[in-house]
């Protein structure tokens, strides 16, 4: 491939820009031609500060218009499916923003798509891309946590509601609460680690424990007093894995704790793991004696093992480079988030063995 590769965001939100316009705007090989948000002025300001000299309202509008390799798709999580569907049958290459959808049906209509158009599809999960996930991903290839038997994972907020009476409280725009905005980020770093093993149930309990808490201590984030809240504000569940190894999760974006956590820990019969705050710890032994080590990989600051973006940009540009977070693992995550809402809706763990069938495991 030769020449810059011509890019585009779609949501022109605050994650937008903090993540995908700087990190697209940095890449030498790539050309930010254009922001779409049905927001004008939202979608301006944000062109107006980066330099960017096209802006439009209709992705489909600016498809037609412009001559695009690839585009962001950063927008409430019900129209994931359908501009990611669109954008593959215009020949784009996509970089969705987590979670690919909010239903498994949705994400293997996407994949069907995808696998149509010859064209890529990565979620854009970023904690697989850290130091640490990098690290500790190799560290498990390698052996040195032998056969992992148990994990647990969460993010657990004391004031973290993003939005009360934004789509990330209205079911309808985002699918669903706390387990599948925070989830989809340690969840899935967690069966990411442990090389996204099939699952044979699932079983939790969703809470709305803050819906009417109308304090702006608890909401994080500025909302809309009065809109619309009708997700859970906590979720907290259990995986059973084919093998015999267990997953624990606890998410919640309200809680009467005395900080905040978000972490991944996992325990082998070589060695465990944990990933608190950001900090990487290993657990193993040696010469009869326990050991605890900690990587430094900050001695560095300016040290990145994997680029999320120019990691897409090089699969884009060399097919037989494998996507460390592609749409197939998409249908994976959605299937679990299905039977756990199916499971806390009914009070009874679901079975999930038989729809995994149907997902193509990348690992």
């Amino acid at each position: 491939m030769t020449g810059k590769l011509r890019y585009a965001l779609i949501g022109a939100g605050g994650n937008a820009e903090k993540k995908h316009i700087h990190g697209y705007l940095a890449l030498p090989n790539v050309e930010v031609v254009a922001i779409c948000d049905i927001n004008r002025d939202k979608a301006t300001r944000m062109a107006e500060k980066h330099g960017v000299l096209n802006v439009y309202c209709d992705y489909k509008e600016m498809f037609a218009k412009e001559r695009l390799d690839i585009v962001s798709i950063v927008t409430p999580n019900n129209l994931h499916a359908e501009i990611t569907e669109y954008a593959l049958s215009q020949g784009i290459h996509v970089h969705c923003e987590k979670p690919l959808s909010i239903s498994a049906e949705e994400a293997r209509r996407i994949v069907a798509a995808q696998k149509q158009s010859g064209k890529r599809v990565m979620i854009g999960l970023n904690n697989r891309f850290t130091n640490e996930a990098v690290f500790l991903k190799k560290w498990i290839s390698e052996g040195n946590l032998g056969d992992i038997y148990s994990a647990k994972a969460g993010w657990i907020r004391r004031s973290g509601i993003p939005g009360r009476g934004t789509w990330f409280t209205n079911k309808a725009y985002s699918g669903g609460g706390v387990m599948i905005d925070l989830g989809a980020h340690y969840l899935d770093l967690a069966l990411y680690l442990m090389g996204l093993p099939k699952v044979s149930y699932v079983a939790g309990n969703t809470h709305q424990n803050f819906v009417h808490t109308t304090t702006r201590n608890r909401n994080g984030y500025k909302g809309v007093d009065g809109g619309i809240f009708n997700v859970e504000d906590a979720a907290i569940g259990y995986l059973s894995l084919q093998g015999g190894a267990s997953l624990a999760f606890d998410f919640s974006w309200a809680s009467n704790i005395e900080e905040d956590r978000f972490y991944v820990e996992l325990m082998g019969t070589k060695g465990g793991a944990s990933l608190v705050n950001g900090v990487l710890k290993l657990f193993g032994e040696s010469s009869d004696i326990c050991l605890d080590i900690t990587p430094k990989l900050k001695l560095n600051p300016n040290l990145q093992l994997v680029n999320e973006f120019q990691h897409f940009i090089d699969c884009i540009e060399n097919e037989t480079k494998r996507l460390i977070a592609p749409a197939d693992d998409g249908i994976y995550f959605s299937e679990i988030i299905d039977a756990f809402y199916e499971s806390a809706a009914t009070g009874i763990p679901v079975n999930i063995h038989d729809k995994q069938k149907q997902v193509v495991f990348t690992g």
